[in-house]
């Protein structure tokens, strides 16, 4: 499904590309700029200058631009308003999210094809109708996909979805956005997006004994926090980084989200080249091998990487110790060997509850068959797993070769369910009957993302992210305070015995049971195809456009509520069973805010309506101010919106009446999200000022007649008591964002 023929043209144009960048600079390229310099929207006789990092916009031209069904709704509405026969640019639709666990795969994937047929006929037919490529239910989750069909070393990609850069594993710049920048693209324009900052992770050593890949990343995460890479991308370099293999490093890039970076991304190296040769895309190997020069950085880069990067991250490999995230938090991170004494001092209980392996994340072929070497032991040994074990595989392709080798049959002999190849607990789509809401408890998975409430809709689940090695011998043991390293489990004969190192192949010998029954091709031309939403329905709505701003709708503003600590795009828009209503603006926006931490407020969600003083759902507060005519802004502490990609978080603010975000930082993809939509982000320029905000403020911001690139402007809180605060407040706007927000949204300025 690689166009060979434009990947080749694309190299051959990057050489001379990459020698204009070099003069221009006077140095070496990292593998960032080289790719970043490949799909700059400039002609080759007028580049004449680079652009600043963390500082300058510039426009990209993208390869090709993937979806998930859970955001494919929202994007395909925004682009049906741009009027065009068909997407500009290769693209697909995936239908992963909304797949519930519940019993196991083929009764879940049945109870969705059901409950979702409305949705997935407008997906399809409106794939038929612009020229998307479509992925059937059941065919896999959208980034394991992706790395075994369309991903290819030195390509740039976008994806409504936050983990998007999984594809880093294979060398390609994949960036996760929102549905508005991926309609820009799909119709044509180039993606606008701030250069960005370069940070890279040297490698050293070899992995060994039970650490994986993913303990890369978990060690990753807690040097550099959930914010520590905004703005930038991640580059994994030296020795350490060609040992692993391309499936490895695809868990590391994929995680790369859970540090707020723009994408990760590897160097070529022949563990890639043996992935496209065991996935079918033997020509796509020899390709890259032939220009591996293009495909990774400069060799004084790797010599001198302090030259390079703005920032170096080492890490052993050799002493690496498997590790451990969580709770509620993916940087939270320590080696499994303190995991049990930080658990007895804070009362988490050690009972494990339930265990799960698999996702986007890490569901590799190599991934099932190290875990399933510890099962097959525990199984011989006569033990079963102590929690629930679940198991989700990653595509049609990773679960037919397992089930073929045997790995399938290892988990359910240990007591596994095996679910369908869907996101299913990983986004809130687990249908649990064993843990009733409220109830504290521990859970343990391979997947990427912990935040409260994010696996099973209980804020209560203290959720733990380990390798799916750690999480087997977890679910194996039953306790968090098991350490495989050194502890032993119990047969029922009495006898203590050690778990066995996994041991695993990253590629199955036989090679992948290949199946693309679930693919749909677009026809040559969609012009008869109907795309059908019923005026009636509860889950697809038609978008009618916002009205362009004016400055007097954003003074005066009530202050709807200010957050305090975390508020990610989960607290902001909550999937689980919202995803329902992703194509209907309308009513997924009565999720907004539920789980938001109010500073003012008890409970989250919650917060004093205006004209009552009485306590109310923040939705309610907000559709009651916009429908009496006024506009409302909220107040967010730091790396406000982080975690998912979903635009849906500032799309129903937007539709709700908000007119500005005042925060101590943004995450990356939110804050173009807000800006997209015609929400103006604002930070304050004196963090503390945030703590001059107070209940009941009603917000004005001056200077909105000068707003433009480089220019601040001045919040003012007008309190109860007729006193005033005042913030200096910067922004990141381009002069085409600008544009956006005078429009009243992106989407405006392009139709």
């Amino acid at each position: 499904m690689t166009d060979i023929h434009a990947i080749r043209g694309l190299y051959e144009n990057a050489r001379q590309r990459h020698d204009q960048a070099r003069q221009i600079l006077g140095r070496g390229l990292t593998l960032a700029e080289k790719i970043l310099f490949s799909h700059l929207e400039v002609d080759q006789e007028t580049l004449t200058s680079v652009p600043e990092r963390r500082q300058d916009y510039c426009d990209l031209r993208p390869d090709r631009v993937a979806m998930q069904d859970a955001t494919a709704q929202m994007a395909i509405l925004q682009f049906m308003q741009a009027g065009l026969d068909q997407v500009q640019v290769p693209s697909t639709v995936h239908c992963d999210h909304l797949i519930q666990a519940r019993h196991e795969a083929q009764t879940d994937l049945a109870a969705a094809e059901e409950v979702n047929a409305e949705v997935y006929r407008f997906l399809r037919s409106s794939s038929e109708k612009y020229g998307i490529g479509f992925w059937k239910p059941g065919s896999g989750i959208i980034h394991q996909v992706v790395l075994e069909n369309y991903a290819f070393p030195g390509g740039l990609m976008i994806g409504t979805d936050s983990h998007t850069p999984n594809a880093g594993g294979l060398g390609m710049l994949a960036v996760g956005v929102g549905g508005a920048d991926a309609v820009d693209v799909m119709a044509g324009l180039p993606w606008n997006v701030k250069w960005p900052g370069a940070i890279a992770v040297h490698l050293k050593g070899n992995l060994g004994g039970w650490t994986s890949a993913k303990d890369v990343i978990l060690k990753v995460a807690g040097e550099l926090t959930v914010k520590g890479g905004t703005g930038a991308i991640v580059e994994y370099i030296g020795d350490g980084a060609r040992s692993i293999s391309c499936t490895g490093k695809a868990t590391i890039t994929n995680m790369g989200a859970e540090i707020g970076a723009t994408c990760s991304v590897f160097p070529f190296d022949e563990a890639m080249a043996l992935y496209l040769e065991s996935t079918g895309r033997g020509d796509l190997a020899t390709l890259a091998r032939d220009h591996a020069d293009l495909l990774a950085p400069d060799a004084e880069v790797e010599e001198n990487p302090s030259e390079f990067y703005d920032q170096i991250l080492e890490i052993d490999l050799d002493s690496l110790e498997p590790h451990v995230v969580g709770p509620h938090s993916p940087d939270r991170a320590r080696p499994v060997s303190a995991l049990g004494a930080e658990a007895k001092e804070n009362g988490w209980p050690l009972e494990i509850s339930a265990a799960l392996i698999g996702s986007c994340t890490n569901s590799s072929y190599e991934d099932m068959d190290r875990a399933s070497s510890i099962a097959d032991e525990a199984v011989k040994a006569g033990l079963k797993a102590k929690s629930q074990f679940l198991v989700s595989p990653g595509s049609t392709q990773v679960f037919k070769t397992v089930e073929r080798d045997g790995q399938a049959g290892i988990f359910e002999n240990l007591g596994g369910t095996v679910l369908a190849n869907a996101c299913g607990p990983c986004i809130g789509q687990w249908q649990r009957d064993d843990m009733e809401k409220g109830t504290s408890n521990s859970i343990v998975s391979s997947f990427n993302r912990n935040f409260p409430g994010r696996n099973d809709g209980n804020a209560q689940t203290l959720s733990f992210i380990a390798s799916p090695d750690l999480v087997t011998a977890f679910a194996i043991a039953g306790t968090l305070d098991f350490n495989p390293l050194t502890d032993t489990v119990t047969t029922e004969s009495g006898e203590e015995i050690k778990l066995p190192v996994p041991e695993g192949d990253s590629l199955p010998d036989q090679g992948f049971v290949t199946d693309s029954e679930g693919f749909v091709a677009p026809p040559e031309s969609g012009n008869s195809v109907v795309v059908d939403v019923a005026e009636n329905s509860e889950r697809l709505q038609l978008l009618k456009p916002f009205k362009p701003r004016e400055a007097e709708q954003l003074v005066g503003m009530p202050l709807l509520f200010k957050a305090n600590g975390k508020c990610t795009t989960d607290h902001i828009s909550p999937a689980g069973p919202w995803l329902k209503f992703r194509g209907h603006l309308e009513n997924i926006s009565r999720n907004m805010f539920l789980g938001a931490v109010n500073a003012f407020h008890d409970s989250p969600g919650l917060g004093n309506d205006p004209e009552t003083g009485s306590s109310k759902p923040l939705h309610e507060i907000a559709a009651s101010l916009r429908d009496s005519g006024h506009f409302w802004a909220v107040v967010g502490d730091e790396n406000y919106g982080e975690g998912s990609s979903r635009e849906h978080a500032a799309m129903c603010p937007r539709f709700m009446g908000c007119g500005a975000v005042i925060v101590r930082s943004f995450a990356r993809i939110h804050e173009t999200n807000l800006k997209k939509q015609g929400i103006l982000p604002l930070r304050f320029q004196d963090p503390a000022d945030y703590d001059k905000v107070l209940q009941g403020d009603v917000v004005t911001i001056e200077g909105l007649e000068e707003l433009a690139p480089g220019s601040t402007l001045t919040a003012v809180f007008r309190h109860q008591d007729g006193s005033e605060d005042r913030a200096v407040c910067s922004h990141t706007c381009s002069e085409s964002q600008v544009k956006w927000f005078w429009a009243g949204a992106a989407l405006n300025t392009l139709t």
